[in-house]
């Protein structure tokens, strides 16, 4: 895959650091057992439950994929299972992931079908552990169901991915812009989203948006 990033960029003249930056992203695909750790007993126990809640091919369709990758296992996660795993996972007595720490956006343009992704990052206090979901949509159709009633720690969170990215939380009391202006055009994290042309106003003096700046390396 070939991301865009915004960083890392250098003699362009471009001083918002983003200077049309193109470099490959390694996405890590499925990892083979033993996963290592407690990561195969959250497997096998999120695979009992979800086979019992769902029928006897509940986990194969809810979970899409596992990937254990800098010692961090993620589940990827279908977006029509994803309140049924995060409950199973917060509920089940041997699982209780209680807490979900935030909900991030990222844009993949060229994961064709699956450019928008959710990342959940949960931790279990009971049993002092960490695991994390993610969950694509397609462009054409960014719609995920709002985790807000598992985990009302969710809130703002997916309130702030849906201002930046574009995702609509389906279910969400108020899903609404929390940081940008509610006119604001377009969503500022995607990586499609149109650098400078906005001047800044500051004390009185203009800025010019970042596409218009002098050269300071030259």
């Amino acid at each position: 895959m070939t991301g865009r990033g915004m960083f890392g960029s250098t003699g362009s003249g471009d001083t918002s650091g983003y200077g049309r930056l193109v470099r490959p992203v390694a996405v890590p695909d499925g990892s083979p057992r033993p996963y290592g750790g407690y990561f195969d007993d959250v497997v096998d126990r999120l695979a009992l439950v979800l086979d019992g809640a769902l029928g006897s091919a509940g986990f194969a369709a809810a979970v899409e994929r596992i990937v254990v990758h800098r010692d961090q296992l993620t589940l990827h996660v279908s977006r029509e299972h994803l309140p049924a795993v995060a409950s199973a996972l917060r509920d089940d007595e041997e699982l209780r992931f209680e807490l979900c720490c935030g909900v991030s956006g990222v844009h993949y343009p060229d994961d064709t079908g699956r450019e928008l992704h959710a990342f959940y990052p949960l931790m279990s206090i009971t049993h002092n552990r960490r695991i994390h979901l993610e969950v694509a949509c397609p462009d054409a159709d960014p719609h995920i169901p709002s985790l807000f009633a598992v985990y009302p720690t969710c809130d703002w969170h997916e309130r702030e991915t849906y201002d930046f990215f574009g995702i609509i939380f389906d279910g969400h009391p108020s899903l609404t812009r929390i940081e940008m202006p509610d006119d604001w055009p377009g969503h500022p994290q995607r990586k499609d989203y149109a650098l400078g042309g906005i001047p800044v106003e500051y004390k009185g003096a203009e800025i010019a948006p970042p596409d218009e700046r002098r050269n300071y390396s030259s």
